[in-house]
């Protein structure tokens, strides 16, 4: 299975192009998800897709940049079980456990928002202490403390946090990209708050 992330024009018929042009490169498409509208009248899309016939995912990207507007921003193995999960599951779960909503928030986050890893941490003098990880997720978190939503990178990984309490924080990562855009981190912003609204609500 790969994941494939496009920015292409926002007008009809743009998608139905890409997607043709994916299955003329022996694309084979699971599952498409709008990541981002911009005002510059272009859209990011995720493209879930496997390769048949002994295509290579080289073909598929040449064959969506020579569709007129198409620019593929990221591809790579995905492995998060094959299925893109969406926000409105992510808070069926968090609901349907409430008393151990932020403990489920880090098993859900990698698979929401497609990147290797997730953590719960404590900000403090001497750096970051981990609460709770999903496998995958840096031995040494090094945060900086910050105010609210942040890009942070750390190593090889780019990261996005969110706070969550007094001096406590979620955090995500991609190892490599692609970067968390501005509507994913506001997304992630949200099922944080939810979360940790969640998790108060039921004590």
């Amino acid at each position: 299975m790969l994941l494939l992330r496009v920015e292409l024009p926002n007008v009809p018929g743009s998608l139905g192009r890409l997607a043709s042009a994916i299955g003329a490169a022996g694309g084979d498409i699971d599952a498409i998800e709008i990541v981002e509208k911009r005002h510059d009248g272009t859209a990011v899309d995720d493209v879930l897709l496997e390769m048949v016939g002994g295509a290579m995912p080289d073909s598929v990207v040449s064959a969506c940049t020579a569709v007129e507007g198409v620019r593929v921003l990221w591809i790579s193995r995905y492995l998060a079980g094959g299925n893109l999960f969406l926000d409105l599951e992510v808070v069926e779960s968090l609901t349907g456990e409430p008393a151990t909503a932020l403990d489920r928030l880090v098993e859900l986050l990698p698979v929401a928002f497609r990147c290797e890893w997730a953590a719960r941490a404590k900000l403090g003098p001497d750096g970051s202490t981990v609460e709770l990880a999903s496998e995958g997720a840096p031995a040494d978190l090094s945060l900086r403390p910050g105010s609210g939503l942040d890009r942070q990178t750390i190593g090889d990984d780019l990261v996005a946090v969110a706070p969550v309490g007094h001096k406590r924080v979620v955090a995500i990562g991609r190892r490599g990209g692609p970067e968390f855009l501005d509507s994913e981190l506001a997304r992630f912003g949200h099922l944080v708050a939810l979360a940790a609204s969640i998790a108060r609500a039921a004590r």
